[in-house]
């Protein structure tokens, strides 16, 4: 049975496993079926009964299946001793080292996301980012729209561009609620996130640079205080960017940085790109009174 407290809703119905498992190329019937020689291992969030989890040893890459609730271990552990390459882990997600549990490997995640948690899961696979190559999410279709969403829409906002400065996201299809059991509320859609995104392509000047330590933790550091800048632009939807950053720089200089970036003064985040606000971030950080 489901237990509300997780936010557990099963895919049930066999059609849609099926085509998620087609659409993350581990079904025979892929168009294009994942090497099965490479050199990745997939990391399942919330296995459950198992639903996708064989589909995903179809693919021959190991698989660790991270579990938190404690009712679903038994059945997991007697699915390992029929795949060997099966290893399951008991535990939180967002308390899991993904680099200890790849030991070199290079990573793939599959995951039926609760929906209460989705962005902080999200946020701490991020901090692997170096090490993820693909992060296919069933979720709910309100914030697949908005791990997607374009500049300029209604549904662009900072989600959106964390989602993007880390990974590529493809709004893959909807799935219907009868397809779950329970079923929830609302529709969810299975989103695919390609790494890297943007963050490859830039090169983020900040304060961070002063600082010593080694080369990844420099880059989380810069990565964080980027992240901090695209929260404090967002952080009143409504008012413009001269206005949101008044406590990292001067209106004027503010302005002036817009106008570099042929930008109007009155110019709001959900206008922008993520390559112009990492542009008006590096801008604004390398001013004296920043």
């Amino acid at each position: 049975m489901a237990r509300q407290r997780f936010g557990q809703h099963f895919l049930a119905d066999l059609h849609w496993r099926e085509e998620i498992a087609r659409a993350i190329r581990v079904s025979p019937h892929s168009t294009v079926p994942l090497p099965r020689d490479d050199q990745h291992c997939w990391i399942e969030i919330g296995s459950g009964h198992g639903e996708m989890t064989q589909h995903l040893l179809a693919s021959g890459a190991p698989v660790h299946a991270i579990e938190l609730d404690p009712a679903f271990l038994p059945g997991l552990r007697h699915l390992a001793k029929q795949f060997p390459k099966l290893n399951v882990i008991p535990g939180d997600i967002l308390k899991a080292d993904i680099a200890a549990i790849a030991s070199g490997r290079r990573v793939r995640v599959y995951s039926n996301l609760p929906y209460y948690i989705t962005s902080p899961i999200l946020h701490h696979l991020f901090t692997f980012a170096d090490l993820i190559d693909e992060i296919h999410v069933v979720i709910q279709t309100e914030v697949a729209l908005r791990l997607a969403a374009q500049p300029g829409t209604r549904d662009y906002g900072y989600l959106s561009v964390v989602t993007q400065f880390y990974t590529r996201p493809e709004f893959v299809f909807e799935i219907p609620r009868e397809a779950f059991n329970p079923p929830p509320e609302v529709t969810s859609a299975l989103v695919s996130l390609r790494l890297p995104g943007e963050r490859a392509k830039l090169s983020l000047v900040s304060n961070a640079t002063r600082t010593t330590g080694t080369k990844a933790h420099l880059s989380r550091d810069i990565d964080s205080r980027f992240l901090d800048f695209v929260k404090l632009c967002f952080s009143q939807k409504r008012k413009t960017l001269v206005n949101n950053l008044r406590s990292l720089a001067k209106p004027d200089r503010t302005r002036e940085a817009l106008a570099s970036l042929n930008l109007r003064p009155d110019s709001r985040a959900e206008q922008l790109p993520v390559a112009q606000l990492a542009t008006l971030h590096s801008l604004l950080s390398a001013l004296p009174d920043s």
